[in-house]
């Protein structure tokens, strides 16, 4: 382990820091039923247990699924995106076993807002999306999935809201050990370890964690080239893909209470050091039986990223009402190289390209608000306002290299810096008719004030925007309540897309691309409506029906202006609308009805559509990347005398479609089957041993590519169907196993 790294991890650690959840006002509880934030759990209740965990029923009057760890945790995942396989409406489109850019209802991944205690932690993707496989799932209480948001409550959830909730003082008591071993189907092993503890004395609490876990994935892709549209075949590469790395986090909280209000402090720090090394192997032939070695292209990337969360929040007793406070620091940092090797062979290469990628974000936020009425007044009132100041800093540069000849060819553009200040006013009122119907409602006005500067020019860009939400929950029973909801939501465009500069050959190859300052935030109206009951009594099923109709989509648009190799010049735009719409069915019960209950089955099952008009065929179209469905279905038994569990879990989706200008990718994933078997012994010891992908799932894509020396080329051949070259990709990594001890104390 690097020293540099263990420096790091201490030096975060020192002032605590992260605030708890302002975002979320309950806490829920395995039982299914929502419990105050203080009534903590003992240690042995969640490490060592018999007992079945099934989703949160809430109170929350906006749309919120609740899962716990206990939820996810006897499957043993590593990250927060490996928990999020079993959650309903939300898919990948990453590599076998792996999960970063989370897609709530199979949207692109900018489309999700990822928080983490109810604040935006800065990522390193120009789609402002963040990678949740970097985030460990030893960190996490729970998840929650914002369908639609409260007036108090970030906008940029579009397709939805992630809500990672880290562990905290108030609902934890005792400690546990950690110590697991992950082997990937080639015999390698990568250690993992944890330790936690929680303790109070008097009206303070305490928490802390650290988590050093082993990754590896070492995968294996073929993928045959054909002239035309899967016709003539030429040639195929042989790729083997191997990452390797390890991620260290902690995170540290203390609150203290008293009759006049209460302050907590919080810190999180995530460090990941990753290599990923491709040994691509390229052949030519006739046939897959007729091939002979054409040439070897070796690419290593060497990524160093963190993620730092500093922040205090408190609450202060102020004449008839609350006065609260929050206060935070954000940080990402990205250093990545990576090099490219070219040769005849694998022992006879030369470095030929040289790229590194240097990241620095910063975010402070501070959120003030007054609070009256108490939580079960008729009428409860809250305004307040949230302050975002971020700064990215960015520098991408490209050597080629010729021998001893080395030659710089970064673009224009490439070195950055983004500046954005956020000042979101927003008021809530929450009218409770009865004990069966909550009301809440509010507006939010989000102002944006943003600069971008880089070595190829300088903007600046102001937008202002209103809004609403309202919902209504309405509970006939105490088994079943109905929610609805109306908001609006924005996404902010990509960082790539609005630095102010020229990027040659783009689209295509006599084209040039201008980035735009000036594009506006696209922005949605919503409706949620769904209705769940409990079954049993702590099993729970729910149905619910979504639409979004989204404005001011970013498309590509020709300037009329001639670009620099006789093309057009492109801009994007502001001029696309879309919609998408779904069912979404989730269940999760013992089977005590049928006489067994000490069995627990849990399934989902999310339908989707969408409609979209392609920027340049004109065509309707749905999403790029959307499925039409996604599922999950498995179950967990437990043998009371033999203190023994075991459980397994089918999840899948269907084939989707991306389309660009000159290609198409038909992307297909096979079934993901994992399995786990458990045993307790002496009220404080599990031994779990869980695998993933025992079906050998396989990724495949298809690639059609159209040719041409400019847009109207391209489209020509597209609306004749005239694929120039076409690509038959597969992927597969083996199964994953993991073998877990844990000690509760």
């Amino acid at each position: 382990m690097k020293s540099t790294t263990l420096l790091r991890l201490s030096a975060a650690l020192l002032p605590l820091a992260f605030a708890a959840p302002l975002f979320a006002q309950e806490a829920t509880t395995g039982a299914g039923e929502v419990a105050e934030a203080e009534d903590a759990v003992d240690s042995q209740e969640i490490v060592v247990t018999g007992e079945l965990y099934f989703r949160n029923r809430t109170l929350d009057a906006n749309p919120v699924l609740s899962y716990d760890l206990e939820y996810f945790q006897r499957f043993e995942p590593v990250s927060v995106g490996e928990m999020l396989k079993r959650v309903p409406g939300v898919t990948f489109t990453s590599d076998v076993l792996e999960y970063d850019g989370v897609q709530m209802r199979g949207l692109p991944s900018g489309f999700t807002q990822v928080l983490i205690n109810g604040r935006r932690p800065p990522g390193g993707e120009s789609d402002r999306s963040f990678f949740v496989d970097r985030l460990p799932a030893e960190l996490v209480e729970r998840i929650e999935i914002v369908r639609a948001p409260r007036a108090d409550q970030p906008s940029e959830g579009v397709a939805g809201t992630l809500n990672v909730v880290t562990k905290e003082s108030a609902s934890f008591d005792g400690g546990f050990l950690k110590g697991g071993v992950l082997m990937n189907e080639d015999g390698k092993l990568r250690p993992s370890g944890a330790i936690a503890y929680a303790d109070g004395k008097g009206d303070t609490t305490l928490w802390g964690a650290l988590n050093y876990q082993g990754r590896r994935n070492p995968k294996k892709k073929t993928t045959d080239f054909f002239d035309g549209e899967f016709a003539e075949y030429t040639g195929r590469e042989l790729q083997d893909d191997t990452r390797d790395g390890t991620d260290i986090s902690g995170n540290f909280e203390v609150t203290t209470k008293s009759d006049a209000g209460r302050l907590r402090i919080n810190a999180l720090v995530v460090d990941t050091d990753r290599d990923e090394d491709e040994v691509s192997t390229i052949f030519e032939g006739d046939s897959p039986a007729d091939l002979d070695l054409d040439s070897v292209e070796i690419q290593r990337e060497r990524i160093s990223q963190q993620t730092y969360a500093l922040a205090a929040d408190g609450e202060l007793a102020v004449g008839p009402g609350d006065l609260g406070a929050a206060f935070g620091w954000s940080g990402f940092r990205d250093k990545s190289r990576v090099s490219t090797e070219e040769g005849d062979d694998v022992d006879d290469v030369d470095l030929v390209e040289r790229e590194t990628l240097d990241i620095r974000d910063s975010e402070f936020t501070q959120t003030l608000y007054y609070a009256f009425g108490e939580d079960d007044a008729r009428v409860r009132v809250k305004v307040g306002i949230d302050l975002l100041q971020k700064e990215r800093d960015g520098t991408n540069r490209v050597f080629e290299i010729d021998g001893t000849d080395v030659s710089e060819e970064t673009g224009p553009g490439a070195i950055f810096t983004i500046k954005e200040k956020r000042y979101d006013p927003y008021a809530r009122v929450t009218f409770t008719a009865s004990e069966a119907i909550t009301i809440d409602g509010g507006l939010r006005y989000e102002i944006t004030r943003r600069d971008t500067t880089s070595d190829d020019g300088t903007a600046d860009y102001d937008a202002e925007s209103l809004n609403p939400s309202l919902h209504l929950r309405w509970a006939p029973s105490e088994a079943g309540q109905f929610r609805a909801s109306v908001a609006r939501t924005v996404r902010r465009p990509d960082y790539d897309l609005i630095s102010p500069y020229t990027q040659e050959e783009e689209p295509a190859d006599e084209d040039d691309l201008v980035g735009n300052p000036g594009l506006a935030n696209e922005r949605a109206w919503g409706v949620d409506v769904g209705y769940e009951h409990r079954v049993g009594s702590n099993g729970i099923v729910g149905v619910n029906i979504f639409y979004r109709d989204v404005s001011n989509l970013i498309e590509l648009v020709d300037t009329g202006e001639v670009a620099s190799g006789g093309g057009n010049v492109y801009t994007p735009q502001n001029i696309g609308d879309g919609k998408t719409w779904g069912i979404e069915f989730d269940l999760s019960t013992s089977l005590a009805v049928a006489g067994l209950p000490d069995t627990g089955v849990f399934a989902n099952y999310t339908y989707l559509d969408s409609d979209v008009t392609d920027p340049f065929t004109g065509l309707e179209r749905r999403f790029n990347g959307q499925p039409h469905h996604v599922y999950n279905i498995g179950f967990i038994h437990n043998l009371r005398s033999a203190g023994v569990s075991f459980g397994a879990s089918l999840s899948g989706r269907s084939r989707s479609l991306e389309s660009q200008l000159d290609e198409t990718v038909e992307l297909r994933y096979g079934r993901d089957l994992e399995a786990f078997i458990e045993k307790r012994f002496a009220d404080a010891f599990v031994v779990r041993l869980s695998a993933q992908n025992l079906l050998d799932r396989k990724k495949k894509e298809d690639f059609r590519f159209y040719d041409g020396d400019s847009v109207e080329d391209i489209l020509e051949a597209r609306a004749g169907n005239d694929v120039e070259e076409s690509e038959l990709e597969s992927e597969r990594s083996g199964a994953l196993f993991q073998l877990t001890l844990r000690a509760a104390f």
